[in-house]
This record gives C-alpha cells, structure tokens and sequence, in this order.
C-alpha cells in the first residue's frame, strides 16, 4: 500500500522484503523479546515464519535498520487501512533487546506518525493486555487507552489487546512548532 522508505538521522524504516528473513529472524530469535508479547513462541522459527509471511503479505511492514551500526534493529508494519473512520494500525513492533531503553522506538514512532498522518486521521495502536512495556510506550507517545479487545492475529489464534488511539489533531497539537513566537 505505502512501499514507502522512512528516515531519520539515527534510523532508516525500509520496506521489509522477503530476502530480509534471515536477519530479522536472527534477532527475532531471543525469547527475551517476546515474553511481554500475546504469542510467546514468536522465537521459534516455525512460529517466526508464520509472523514474517503476514508482514510480506500486509504489503507495509519495515525493516527497522540502525544507520550508525548497520545493523538490523527489529521491524514495524502499518496494517488494517480502515477507509471509513479514514484510519490506520501501527504494531508487530518488536526489538532486539539491545536496543531496549534506546530511545528507538519513539523515534520509530515519530517517523511512522509524521508519514501517516499525511494521508489518514487516527491511528490505532493494539497492544497485547500484558505487555506493560509496550504499554507505557505508547503513553509516552501521547496514544490513549481505548479498551480492551480481543484481536486475531494473522495465522495465530486471538489474543486479548488493548487499543491505544492518536487522533491526527491531537498528534499535531503535541508536535513542537518549527517557528518561533515573535519576542
């Protein structure tokens, strides 16, 4: 849908593509990062591939690349375009453990959100009930808490969520002005 490259200074979201399994697999791999996550096993390859085929078929996943080390951080997708509430989700985020703490996913965020809010008016967030981490991440961001939800994920049974909403206004309204009041 968006096929689109994303970039900031310390990180580059490219489309994901099928070549990319092998090193987003490699970090994948730790059961670390999926502890907080409604499916545990996401580790397992088998488990991961199944994961990996919905982010080709969503046509809008990223590789998540760090530039100053090259390396591959994680992915993200952009998926369930809803044109009647003119809306969007953003999720199947995972990092490498290294990268936890960074300040990586906010600016992944940041990214995402200044790109989509060119072309819908809400994003939604669903986040699995349990994983507090992932939660407090999108406080930060300013996402509110909506409800919990039970969500199908692709290839794997549902889990119970909970939905976090940015309205584009609201988003804008955060965002720091690029000119400065007269003084």
């Amino acid at each position: 849908m968006f096929k689109v490259l994303l970039e900031s200074e310390n990180i580059k979201l490219q489309p994901l593509q099928n070549s990319d399994f092998e090193r987003l697999f490699a970090v994948a791999s730790d059961p670390k990062i999926w502890e907080q996550h409604p499916n545990k096993d996401r580790w397992k390859r088998d488990v991961f591939e199944n994961f990996f085929d919905g982010a080709m078929k969503s046509g809008n996943a990223f590789l998540i690349i760090d530039k100053k080390s090259g390396e591959v951080a994680g992915s993200t997708r952009f998926y369930d375009f809803n044109e009647e509430e003119n809306s969007i989700l953003i999720g199947y985020t995972f990092y490498g453990t290294k990268f936890w703490g960074s300040g990586m996913n906010a600016e992944v965020k940041k990214l995402m959100l200044d790109y989509i809010f060119t072309r819908v008016d809400l994003v939604k967030f669903h986040v699995g009930k349990e994983n507090f981490r992932s939660r407090r991440a999108m406080e930060k961001l300013g996402a509110k808490f909506q409800q919990e939800i039970t969500v199908a994920y692709f290839g794997e049974p549902d889990r119970e969520n909970v939905e976090y909403r940015i309205y584009k206004k609201d988003y804008l309204d955060a965002q720091p002005s690029s000119i400065s009041a007269p003084k």
